[in-house]
């Protein structure tokens, strides 16, 4: 017990133990450093110089592209090669497999191997037909009563209907005078007005342009959309200052009068105006005078 006892307090005098390390000058002896120093710090500091630079390097290797030079780690390019080659493969696979299949139907053909069958049309029509007669297609109470409220309402709602166009004002896009007016018996669905060359063309009301694009036969042209159900097109114009998307409000400058397009004798705007997909007379809603 002693001699264990006498053991450990030899090692703990050892590693106690202080020495000195000097650091002189080689040609002087001259002292420039000096620590003092025993053997449990160095090896604590050996220990935990040891653990940073192990995880110094495991993140390095971790976080950084040092790691692709390290024999075993693949690299990130030859990942992403990896993966676009399988993506192919699987492409070309099922191409070729279609390929194989239609292969063997035309080798089918060729050899008179497939075979006709007849269809009866009506037989399979008949099976999903559904007999009308059984259903019950009398009106309820409720909906009788919802048809005379609606009805009562629409008798007396005189000006229900007339009260949108009515109260709907449209800018004139140009002041002057009409060569051609609205003629649907001819298919001119629209006017056509007479104005001096480079005249600026306006938006008759608050809307979206959808369209505004050259094409060969009516040269520039811009289609507006309009939040009233209406669209106004403006056909023939030497410029167009307004893009698809943009929002323009009554009476801002959209274009020019010009003479562009070959469907077309002089200076003058093709202007036509169409409610809820059908064409309409824009003289009905605008002065032009």
């Amino acid at each position: 017990m002693e001699r264990r006892i006498k053991k450990r307090k030899q090692i703990k005098r050892k590693l106690l133990h202080k020495y000195r390390l000097v650091i002189l000058n080689e040609d002087t002896f001259e002292e420039k450093l000096s620590f003092k120093l025993n053997r449990l710090n160095v090896f604590v500091l050996g220990t935990l110089f040891s653990v940073f630079i192990i995880a110094f390097t495991t993140l390095l290797i971790a976080f950084t592209p040092l790691r692709e030079y390290i024999p075993g780690y693949s690299s990130t390019k030859l990942k992403r090669e990896a993966v676009d080659l399988t993506y192919k493969v699987d492409s070309l696979t099922a191409f070729l497999r279609a390929n194989d299949l239609y292969f063997q139907n035309i080798q089918k053909v060729l050899r008179g191997e497939i075979t006709t069958e007849k269809i009866d049309k009506d037989s399979i029509l008949e099976s999903f037909a559904k007999d009308t007669m059984q259903l019950n297609v009398s009106p309820s109470v409720q909906d009788s009563l919802l048809r005379a409220e609606v009805a009562t309402e629409d008798k007396y709602n005189l000006f229900s209907g007339a009260a949108s166009d009515s109260d709907m004002v449209l800018f004139p896009p140009v002041r002057g005078t009409l060569s051609q007016t609205y003629n649907a018996k001819d298919k001119h669905y629209a006017v056509d007005i007479l104005a001096p060359e480079d005249s600026p063309i306006k938006s008759v009301a608050d809307g979206i342009v959808i369209f505004a694009e050259w094409t060969t036969e009516t040269g520039y042209v811009c289609i507006i959309e309009h939040n009233t159900g209406l669209i106004s097109v403006y056909k023939h114009n030497s410029s167009i200052s307004v893009q698809q998307g943009d929002l323009v409000k009554s009476g801002q400058v959209i274009g020019v009068i010009g003479n562009t397009g070959e469907l077309t004798t002089g200076p003058h705007l093709h202007f036509e105006l169409w409610s809820e997909g059908y064409p309409v007379d824009p003289t009905n809603y605008i002065d032009f005078q």
